[in-house]
């Protein structure tokens, strides 16, 4: 977390405040946790955006991206606990870095919060952007991947699927939660091998990824048990109540009424799946 819903979520939540907006001050928040990463240095970046204007709010992948009108643009990655927030935050302890913007005679605060401090923020140009965030670093955007795409992709490698979704190289934007969700929607069993998926498959795979990313940005991302995921004006997302497998282990599925949900560990990240909706055999 966050996931591509989540940073969807937090993009659709600040644009209308701060595109057109300019950047009057930019600073640290006093925090006593463990500092976020920052390039370059904080002086230096906020020389380079004293007085620039806000063009434009955008996602990447599971980044915020905030263009500026001198060719920089902030890429603000919230990982596991950050947060983008133009109202009160979860507690002031966590504030990492306020942009106070001004937009005509309106003031506006805009705040990243991260408790567990693994967020990241850069400035970078446009052509180190293309760079260090382009088509050789990134794989196609999970809502603008075409099935064509999704096919070329998994038949070039033998991985679990649920594995292969969770490789932003070969699609962006997907974790762990909702990959769990799309195999489930889907009845992909996650161990099987991305290159052995059928063409019908792949089909109902591709069409999984679009409705479930669509339903979760619709609900404004999941807000998990912790709480942590709260949306620009602090709220809670809703999608959380629409999980039919994720965290859900021991629990008889809602799709079959039957099977338990059960829950393995692929690459160090725990796995949900129906084994009466997600057989191993294909179709």
């Amino acid at each position: 977390m966050p996931e591509l819903p989540e940073v969807e979520t937090m993009v659709r939540g600040i644009r209308e405040a701060v595109v057109g907006s300019q950047i009057r001050e930019f600073q640290k928040c006093r925090c006593a946790c463990k500092p976020i990463s920052m390039k370059p240095g904080f002086k230096s970046i906020q020389k380079k955006v004293l007085n620039r204007t806000v063009i434009s709010a955008r996602r990447l992948a599971k980044r915020v991206i905030l263009d500026l009108d001198n060719e920089h643009s902030f890429v603000i990655e919230p990982r596991m606990t950050g947060l983008m927030l133009l109202s009160d935050p979860p507690d002031r302890e966590h504030l990492r870095l306020e942009w106070q913007l001004q937009k005509g005679r309106a003031r506006t605060s805009l705040w990243f919060w991260d408790r567990r401090g693994l967020g990241t923020v850069q400035l970078l140009k446009k052509s180190e952007l293309d760079l260090v965030l382009g088509p050789q670093k990134l794989g196609p955007d999970a809502l603008a991947l075409t099935l064509k795409d999704l096919e070329q992709r998994c038949h070039r490698t033998s991985r679990a699927i649920k594995v292969a979704l969770l490789d932003q190289k070969l699609v962006a934007g997907i974790g762990n939660l909702y990959a769990s969700e799309i195999l489930h929607l889907s009845r992909i069993h996650p161990e099987r091998p991305a290159n052995e998926l059928s063409q019908a498959e792949l089909k109902a795979l591709h069409q999984a990824t679009r409705k479930i990313l669509k339903a979760a940005i619709r609900y404004e991302g999941s807000t998990l048990g912790d709480g942590t995921y709260r949306n620009a004006l602090n709220k809670s997302g809703g999608y959380q109540n629409h999980h039919r497998v994720y965290s859900r282990a021991g629990e008889h599925c809602q799709t079959c009424q039957g099977a338990e949900i059960v829950r393995i560990v692929q690459a160090q990240r725990s796995t949900f799946y129906c084994p009466c909706c997600q057989v191993k055999n294909s179709l």
